[in-house]
């Protein structure tokens, strides 16, 4: 009778470890989604404020959108993603005299990659291959007739 009990015991406290674990897991994993969707919120508005930037469209409310998306990003992205958007930052400020395209280039890149590793891109990217390239609309380079 006394090995019923403890059998019964032991099989009771692993049902309720298993249950437990799993809700755990499972509202881990939820919470892990949530933040995760937070979090290409706030890229996507990172990149879509890129081109309020872009040379031959950038424009005043194109900068306050950039500074405004960069600065949110301060709060939750990770230190390497920090750092990537603070050399970039730093590269295409208005008072660099000393630019380069190359270097513009190549920092917007490994900001990127810094960025598509934090959210988990798979399968993982080449960075010696990587090259994303910004296209500008042209919208603001043309010129009225008439």
């Amino acid at each position: 009778m006394e090995t019923a009990i403890v059998t019964a015991l032991i099989t009771f406290l692993g049902s309720l470890l298993v249950a437990v674990l799993t809700y755990w897991f499972t509202k881990q994993r939820e919470r892990d989604a949530e933040w995760r969707k937070e979090k290409l919120t706030y890229y996507k508005a990172f990149i879509e404020s890129l081109s309020g930037i872009i040379e031959g469209d950038s424009s005043p409310e194109g900068q306050k959108s950039f500074a405004k998306s960069t600065n949110n990003l301060l709060l939750f992205a990770p230190q390497p993603v920090i750092a990537a958007l603070n050399e970039f930052r730093h590269e295409i400020r208005t008072s660099n005299t000393n630019r380069t395209q190359e270097k513009h280039d190549h920092l917007l890149a490994a900001l990127l990659l810094t960025i598509r590793r934090d959210i988990g891109m798979s399968p993982t990217d080449e960075s010696s291959t990587f090259k994303p390239v910004l296209w500008a609309s042209g919208a603001n380079s043309r010129r009225r007739s008439g």
